[in-house]
């Protein structure tokens, strides 16, 4: 996070006494003694009344303060340093180191010059932005420790740093470190967000609250200890309560114009999820601009992730799609010997009795439904039509051999079937021609010897 809403609340109670822990890789798996006294979390810790972060605290009105405004005011608009026309340049220098957060101002003999900070508020390279505000009760006991380590070297030494950590905490058997996440941040840094739980001799079990857990880890030998281990920073990970948010939005930062800091707050896109923050000097920009640079690479991972996941999906799909097709077909042809088989044993269960009235009535509608099938007009017709398209699609085929055509093997079944029966019929046309032209030769045979013998009777 880039501003520390949480604050640390005063603690009570003796701390570990933890000797510096030796070399060994990262800090991590490092040996520690304690005192006799170990730190206990059974009783939470005295809370005094919570500060906000700095970044956001107010300046007290001292005379320091004032004299601070005065000696600002005088060295951008009337120094007198040399006495003469010099001292309008030198007030436009001041000018713009003021405008640019940096430099020292001189504007008298006998007074020290005014040192220009990013904070003073003639500075020009100042904006705000939003953070997004922690959802987490103290209760959860969610505290963030910034590791200046990669994530890779702090995954591979996860099980090193619980110990250390357990270890930090005085190596009270009855405290268990959970890891609760860990994330990159920019500059080779490393987000890891713990929690604490305290097992009671009676089996129950608590979370520490993570104002206690924070200000444990404040105490001046606990963070050296966690400098060892590389720990630049810690902060509770807890949400505003609402008079810290109303003072937040109601205090301008420090060097921050009202009236931006108004606009800011109108201009807040989830007044419910999001809060205003400042962004003072280029640092802090750039610093920003990683972080979203990191959370765009991270969301582009999981998108890429879930592109995978679904191609995987799809192509499942598809190899389903497949095999439903394939079980339809199984299933239609397992139907029709099915059908088959029941046909013959039907016949045979019939064999030697008379047709029935219902079964002459059947064979009356399949002879009906034959005679429809046979007719040129209606399906024997838009059978020949589909053959001619089939005709005209191999023709093309021939001249665009790269399209092909697929009939499904019932249907084609059912072609080749009817085509059989059309070549049967056929044949027997043909055959009943031949009989036909063979008893008109006898025919004329005959007659042609009935002619001859009259003939010679006449004769």
């Amino acid at each position: 996070m880039a501003f520390n809403f949480g604050t640390p609340s005063g603690t009570s109670g003796t701390a570990a006494a933890t000797a510096a822990p030796a070399g060994g890789f990262g800090g991590f798996g490092t040996t520690s003694t304690t005192a006799s006294s170990a730190f206990s979390f059974s009783t939470p810790a005295n809370t005094g009344t919570t500060a906000l972060g700095g970044l956001f605290s107010q300046p007290t009105q001292a005379p320091a303060q004032s004299n601070q405004l005065i000696n600002t005011a005088s060295a951008l608009s009337a120094p007198t340093l040399l006495g003469d026309e010099r001292d309008a340049i030198l007030a436009k220098w001041n000018q713009l180191q003021a405008f640019w957060g940096t430099g020292k101002g001189y504007f008298n003999n006998n007074i020290p010059p005014v040192e220009f900070t990013l904070e003073n508020p003639f500075c020009r390279f100042k904006a705000v932005g939003y953070s997004c505000m922690p959802n987490n009760k103290d209760e959860d006991g969610l505290v963030v420790l910034v590791f200046n380590k990669k994530e890779t070297d702090i995954r591979s030494q996860q099980q090193q740093l619980v110990e250390s950590l357990h270890k930090v905490l005085g190596g009270n058997q009855t405290l268990t470190v959970n890891v609760e996440g860990i994330k990159t941040l920019p500059d080779d840094q490393t987000e890891v967000v713990i929690y604490v739980v305290e097992r009671s001799p009676n089996g129950t079990s608590r979370r520490v609250p993570a104002t206690t857990l924070y200000a444990h880890f404040e105490q001046t030998n606990i963070k050296t200890q966690l400098q060892q281990l590389g720990v630049t920073l810690s902060m509770t990970r807890t949400e505003l309560s609402p008079a810290q948010i109303k003072q937040l939005l109601q205090n301008p930062p420090a060097g921050v114009d009202p009236i931006i800091w108004e606009q800011a707050k109108v201009d807040n896109p989830d007044s419910e999820k999001l809060i205003p923050v400042p962004m003072v000097g280029f640092k802090e920009l750039l610093r920003r601009l990683k972080v979203q640079d990191q959370m765009t690479k991270q969301h582009q991972t999981r998108l890429d992730i879930i592109s995978e996941d679904i191609g995987e999906l799809q192509k499942n799909q598809t190899t389903t799609m497949a095999k439903i097709a394939q079980y339809k077909r199984k299933l239609m042809d397992l139907s029709h010997r099915t059908l088959q088989v029941l046909i013959k044993q039907e016949i045979q269960r019939k064999s030697g009795y008379a047709i029935q009235a219902d079964e002459e009535q059947l064979r009356v509608q399949l002879d009906t439904i034959q005679g429809e099938l046979n007719a040129p007009t209606q399906f024997k017709g838009r059978l020949n039509e589909l053959m001619s398209q089939i005709r005209m699609q191999n023709h093309f085929g021939a001249v665009r051999s790269e399209e092909r055509y697929y009939i499904d093997a019932d249907l084609l079944r059912e072609i080749k079937q009817h085509l059989k029966q059309q070549q049967e019929g056929l044949s027997h046309l043909i055959s009943i021609i031949k009989d036909d032209l063979e008893d008109i030769k006898l025919v004329e045979h005959g007659l042609n010897e009935t002619i001859h013998i009259r003939g010679g009777v006449f004769s």
